[in-house]
């Protein structure tokens, strides 16, 4: 089965043609141009490398959340342009398991971390037992120094990896001298061939691309921002 994956959740986009195990083609640009302007050439070129025409593709993965609203919003949206005319079956996968499939072989415990910003991050934790990934903890936003009471309340009895644009700031702020690591850069951000890999579980979860929505855990800024000012004036 192959499967297109597609990650535009953070600031980085890429995309990746996957067979099972085997990554065909893969392609990953973090040159600070919007994902809009990137996505789809990047799309249309790798399919063209990889000599595979969108109708062969089986499935389209995307991640769907949480993330950048934009980001997300721009990858759904292109996934559903690309799924619809072929009615291509679409699964959506947590930004966070995807990021934890990057540690895929290695006997760790991945807590995922994505800056959502005013010192909080999108987080969930997974257990790393070689090629399989496990579910600990539910994918939330919390405060970074919430995150350290739940990495303390894991008890964890392996090695925990810092993973994300997030964990620096985890790092920084609880990591140092803890005994938590800091993955390494090129494991550390999405790729989307991680996003195919997290897929293949979920075949039973494909939709079809009116069913895609994404998940963003938390509002839009601007709505918050109207609730506040809504209450504000009761």
């Amino acid at each position: 089965m192959k499967i297109l994956a597609i990650d535009s959740s953070a600031r980085a986009a890429s995309a990746a043609v996957c067979e099972e195990e085997r990554v065909l083609c893969e392609s990953y640009a973090d040159v600070g141009l919007t994902h809009s302007e990137t996505l789809l050439p990047m799309l249309d070129a790798m399919l063209r490398s990889a000599a595979i025409p969108l109708e062969q593709i089986d499935r389209i993965a995307v991640s769907v959340g949480p993330g950048s609203f934009t980001g997300l919003r721009i990858g759904i949206a292109a996934v559903k342009g690309l799924a619809y005319p072929s009615r291509i079956p679409c699964i959506g996968v947590s930004t966070l398991e995807g990021l934890a499939h990057n540690l895929a072989g290695f006997d760790c415990i991945a807590c995922c971390a994505m800056d959502a910003r005013c010192k909080q991050v999108y987080t969930a934790c997974f257990d790393i037992s070689g090629g399989t990934v496990t579910r600990l903890t539910e994918d939330a936003a919390m405060a970074v120094d919430e995150l350290e009471r739940e990495l303390c309340a894991l008890d964890a009895k392996k090695p925990v990896f810092l993973i994300g644009d997030g964990a620096q700031i985890c790092y920084n702020s609880f990591g140092q001298g803890s005994g938590y690591r800091l993955a390494p850069p090129q494991l550390r951000y999405q790729h989307a061939n991680s996003v195919a890999r997290a897929a293949q579980r979920y075949e039973d979860r494909a939709v079809s691309a009116g069913e895609l929505l994404p998940a963003y855990l938390r509002l839009p800024q601007a709505e918050r921002e109207r609730l506040k000012k809504e209450g504000a004036n009761r």
